[in-house]
């Protein structure tokens, strides 16, 4: 599967819990939606995995991937410690400047 390295990067930093270098794929005006709430920003992001990463300590398994323009769609395999796991779920980018600009994760 050809990714874009930004997913690739932030798949890896997804598996090695490293919630700076995930924060670091996203531009600093990025908006995140996931499980109903919105997280915008560099720092907010950053705050939000790794609160996410303490509680689940999800890892991510690619299988699938579309580009559609500058959206994307990844669907991975995560697992962890929250009810369900393991799960596919779709990431929904939209990559600008090599840059994760927009994230929204669904079911």
């Amino acid at each position: 599967m050809n990714l874009p390295k930004v997913i690739t990067d932030l798949i890896e930093a997804q598996n090695t819990f490293n919630s700076a270098a995930y924060a670091n794929c996203f531009s600093e005006s990025a908006v995140v939606f996931d499980e109903g709430k919105t997280h915008t920003g560099r720092k907010e992001i950053e705050n939000w995995i790794a609160d996410s990463n303490e509680r689940y300590k999800s890892v991510m398994k690619p299988v699938n991937y579309k580009e559609n323009g500058t959206e994307s769609i990844l669907e991975a395999e995560v697992s962890g410690t929250f009810p369900g796991s393991p799960l596919v779920l779709k990431f929904h980018f939209d990559i600008v400047d090599e840059k994760v600009q927009h994230l929204k994760v669904t079911d």
